[in-house]
């Protein structure tokens, strides 16, 4: 059989049988559902940069491969820049819309005029801006900074807006401003400082086609990022081995039909050749019996290791002082597959690791990073072509806004919050600002169920379904005096009932905002996406216009020291802060774009720490101890963009929302069968769902999540990133059983 051929997923053309996404019948759906504004929708397409994943376009086109970029993310989210407003009377009587599911709320239209519910009132009234904004000023003017928060989501956001939340958070007097990587990837930064010294991938796409080995570690590209799967399937042509490290052998990585690639579109492509089956959080053991392995057998880049690293002595004690059973045992994996493992790292002279919140949403997601940097420094997959330390991002919005100082914990630049660090920033902006990191996400929400939190901004987000233990999540955002909520469709949150008063704002479109915008993209590369006009829903306005109104209604003494008064003041302003990324400034058309830092970062062995090498970081895999007849139950997306449910079916797995994967031999043993109703019962809550025979690691299950988020626990967070941990031990038990 040819080379070409075992590339192929099957002899059936078009995957006639196969449960696969239908992308060409999809494609059509989404022109139907867009067929009142096809227009505006070809000019989004055809201009704007991408507000799904951060792989990041020039229209229909990016830096990485040639011909078209255009995936069903990207068409399935093409409906809320079309869409028109639904009509606020609506909102008058809650119980209109108290049934409807968040999918159904969006598919309502865009938000149009500024809303406004007190407490007890029925429904929200439509109010003016200058109503809006004299309430909110006055009723936030009366609030302590330090009890007031700000929170961005990554939908389509702008480098822009993270910049201006986060500067007039500090003008408000805190540092209270998060965004959405406190949910995915702050884990990442974490254990990527601390070895690397680099807050962000370190390579390029492109060096997936120089790689001799590409591995994805926690993650499903076909599901978040489907555009990688065909940068993956150039890089397998070119010679690459792709592999998956996975608590369940992710079909869509297995086997995919890429769309635009006619052999694949008609037979599909074979992607992983291997994968890797560790137990749910069993990733760290894992890493730490290759990295054993590769040590004991001289399998090792000594040279590098010895010119370009500190702190391996100490990390080679600690693993041999790690029992191998131990590891294995928490790994879920034997001996012969982590030497099989670690034989084809061996092998790879350069490589590429990937990873997602498979990785990063446990309690020890940081030290999971640094596992993961620890085995690529020892085989040097750092700072040469083909190689890399790559955190691939799902949401277009997300890797700017801890480098615009949206977070709570670093100022614009990554820069750490201390007395120094705060008297620099306030030389620079010319009003005070606070020394101490702010409260996380999850903080804040802990503040709000205390009752020490007053006033919530939030951009985007819907805690409601991206937090554990949602009732919880209700009564906290139930105590907050003062929220407001800036968006383009209706979320669930919106309707808890406040403690006082809740705003609903309208906001335009990245496509929308005047004056353009940005985007950093995984392989930080910042891109421009120009207005596109054609498109004004109601009142709506940007979103960082908004902000600097609420300064102004707040503080409308001393607003003028912001000095924002447009996109490209506000480009020129972050030129200035954040020295990486001198250029902003320049981009005013389609297509104009720089990448940070280079093509890769940590290039000629030398890394950006005081002492200009990589730091292997000891780090243990914690001890997890279930009881009899306990199963560890991670959370998984399935057809669905962050919490934006798209369809009730996933067209890569075939499960249903309310499917629990399952690995058959525990099916059998617990006497069950495929779709057989069960109970998922927690120390939190409990879930009703059906069996999915599926191939996760064994004692493991998964189910959708924000489904079944009630079955998790609020309070464990990663300690350095304060990322929840999205995972719990569960029983199972059929439906009918007492």
């Amino acid at each position: 059989m040819s080379r070409s051929r075992r590339r192929l997923a099957g002899p059936i053309p078009f995957g006639l049988g196969e449960t696969k996404p239908h992308h060409y019948l999809e494609m059509i759906k989404v022109a139907w559902r867009n067929r009142d504004n096809l227009p505006y929708a070809w000019r989004v397409l055809n201009r704007g940069v991408c507000d799904g994943c951060a792989l990041g376009t020039n229209g229909l086109r990016d830096w990485t491969m040639d011909g078209t970029h255009l995936c069903l993310v990207r068409l399935n989210l093409l409906r809320l820049n079309t869409m028109g407003a639904f009509d606020p009377q609506l909102l008058e009587d809650l119980s209109n819309v108290e049934s409807l599911t968040s999918k159904e709320l969006r598919d309502l239209g865009r938000l149009s005029v500024p809303l406004r519910r007190r407490r007890g009132e029925p429904g929200f009234t439509r109010v003016s801006w200058d109503e809006a904004w004299g309430e909110i000023g006055a009723s936030w003017r009366g609030l302590e900074a330090d009890r007031t928060s700000f929170y961005v989501t990554s939908r389509g956001i702008t480098n822009e807006v993270y910049y201006v939340a986060q500067k007039v958070a500090r003008f408000l007097g805190t540092n209270n401003v998060d965004n959405s990587a406190r949910l995915c990837h702050s884990p990442s930064t974490a254990g990527l400082k601390s070895t690397l010294g680099v807050a962000a991938t370190t390579c390029s796409y492109t060096d997936w086609y120089d790689a001799d080995l590409i591995v994805f570690f926690g993650s499903n590209p076909a599901n978040d990022q489907p555009v990688a799967l065909k940068y993956l399937d150039t890089a397998k042509k070119k010679g690459a081995r792709v592999l998956q490290v996975n608590a369940y052998d992710e079909p869509g990585m297995r086997r995919y039909w890429i769309p635009s690639t006619p052999s694949s579109a008609v037979f599909g492509s074979k992607i992983v050749e291997d994968t890797f089956l560790v137990r749910v959080g069993g990733d760290l053991a894992f890493l730490n019996a290759v990295a054993k392995v590769l040590i004991e057998r001289e399998w090792i880049r000594q040279d590098f290791v010895d010119s370009a690293t500190s702190g391996f002595e100490d990390y080679r004690r600690s693993l041999a002082e790690q029992s191998m059973e131990d590891l294995l045992g928490q790994s879920g994996l034997t001996i012969e597959r982590v030497n099989d493992f670690a034989r084809v790292l061996a092998e790879s002279d350069r490589g590429v690791f990937v990873w997602s919140m498979g990785i990063t949403q446990h309690g020890h997601g940081a030290d999971t990073v640094r596992a993961l940097c620890n085995v690529g420094l020892l085989r040097e997959y750092v700072g040469r072509p083909g190689t890399g330390m790559m955190p691939i991002r799902g949401h277009s919005g997300v890797q700017g806004g801890a480098e615009m100082g949206a977070y709570s914990t670093v100022f614009p630049g990554g820069v750490g919050i201390d007395a120094a660090s705060a008297g620099r920033f306030a030389d620079e902006w010319g009003f005070p600002v606070p020394d101490r990191p702010g409260l996380t996400t999850v903080d804040a929400l802990a503040a709000a169920e205390r009752g020490e939190l007053d006033g919530l901004y939030c951009i985007g987000g819907n805690f409601l379904e991206t937090m554990p233990e949602p009732e919880r999540v209700r009564r906290c955002l139930e105590r907050v005096k003062l929220r407001v909520h800036t968006d383009l469709v209706l979320t669930t949150q919106m309707m808890v009932e406040p403690r006082d008063t809740v705003f609903i704002l309208p906001s335009r479109t990245r496509y929308e905002q005047e004056g353009g915008g940005t985007e950093t993209t995984t392989e930080r590369r910042v891109i421009y996406n120009p207005h596109i006009p054609g498109h004004q829903v109601g009142e709506a306005r940007s979103e960082w216009e908004m902000l600097l109104q609420l300064a102004a209604a707040v503080r409308p003494e001393s607003v003028e020291l912001l000095a924002l008064d447009s996109a490209q003041a506000i480009r020129e302003e972050i030129a200035r802060v954040v020295p990486s990324y001198a250029g902003i400034e320049k981009l005013r058309a389609q297509g104009d774009q720089f990448q940070w830092g280079g093509e890769r970062l940590c290039a000629d062995r030398t890394f950006p720490t005081a002492d200009g090498k990589a730091h292997f970081c000891v780090v243990q895999p914690p001890e997890r101890r279930f009881g009899d007849g306990e199963f560890l139950l991670a959370t998984r997306r399935g057809k669905q963009f962050n919490s934006m449910i798209q369809a009730e079916t996933d067209q890569l797995t075939g499960a249903d929302r309310d499917h629990v994967f399952m690995a058959p031999d525990d099916v059998r043993a617990l006497g069950l069968r495929r779709d057989d109703a069960i109970v998922l019962e927690s120390a939190h809550g409990t879930f009703a769902g059906r069996v999915f025979p599926a191939p996760v690691a064994q004692g493991t299950l998964q189910g959708h999540w924000p489904e079944v988020n009630p079955l998790i626990e609020s309070g464990p967070v990663d300690a350095d990133g304060g990322v929840p941990d999205y995972n719990a031990p569960v029983r199972v038990r059929p439906a009918d059983s007492a």
